[in-house]
């Protein structure tokens, strides 16, 4: 286990939430990635294969290919303490759980066309809700609505796991960066705007625009046909939990 998490043991950027629970294991091998006017990014060495990389604004489809790396997934779980510290709140309960209020949209709204597949489900920190409550904003800015929202948060949830990540370091042959693992080498724009969470958000969701019927698109299809992942089919384990969020936050 010692040997297995030392590979994959990344540095975390330091949050009021994130810090007691990282301290323990990694205070060692930790540095806070500085960043000026916006939330801190979190820089994971290793984790290139967290759930696909975002290429560019794009509406070309990539090739399935298999599932996330188990082994990038469980490091970010480890080095944010997600194995010992869990955070069990409304937007990771079931909506069953936690009812929505009557202003909120519903979830026929928000799933139109039902789940794909077995769901996963994470507990949540402040820096990931803050992160989701961006996102939510500017899909209401962008106007795409709940359902884009719902692919957002999705396709972040999948990318980052709602983290905002710098970049991964010389174990990543790709500039991948933020909620979105957008690439500036591809014409998502600077370090420091796929970085901001605002930034990132809007980006995703103008180039979700540009895709045709995107609204009526399975959110596997519709999150891929932006991201062109080498994961496509990662992003609908997601959709229960983004739209509990989406609900929540609206």
């Amino acid at each position: 286990m010692e040997q297995y998490f030392t590979r994959w043991l990344p540095a975390i950027a330091k949050t009021a939430v994130a810090k007691a629970a990282i301290a323990k294991t990694v205070i060692a091998n930790s540095a806070v990635a500085k960043t000026p006017n916006r939330k801190a990014a979190l820089t994971v060495a290793g984790v290139a294969a967290l759930g696909g990389l975002a290429f560019g604004p794009t509406a070309i489809a990539a090739p399935v290919t298999s599932g996330p790396h188990a082994g990038a997934v469980e490091a970010i779980d480890l080095a944010t303490g997600k194995k010992t510290a869990t955070v069990e709140s409304g937007l990771t309960t079931g909506s069953d759980k936690v009812p929505a209020k009557p202003d909120r949209p519903s979830k026929d709204q928000l799933i139109p066309h039902g789940v794909e597949g077995a769901q996963s489900r994470i507990p949540l920190d402040d820096a990931q809700v803050a992160n989701a409550k961006a996102i939510v904003k500017a899909a209401k800015e962008t106007g795409v609505g709940e359902r884009g929202a719902v692919i957002g948060v999705a396709t972040s949830l999948q990318e980052s796991k709602l983290y905002n990540l710098g970049h991964l370091g010389d174990y990543n042959d790709h500039d991948s960066e933020g909620l979105f693992q957008q690439r500036p080498s591809s014409g998502w724009g600077t370090p420091e705007q796929v970085t901001d969470p605002d930034y990132a958000s809007k980006a995703f969701f103008n180039a979700l625009k540009n895709v045709g019927g995107w609204h009526d698109l399975p959110l596997t299809a519709a999150a891929q046909t932006v991201q062109v992942s080498a994961f496509p089919y990662a992003y609908a384990q997601w959709e229960e939990q983004a739209a509990d969020i989406v609900q929540q936050l609206w």
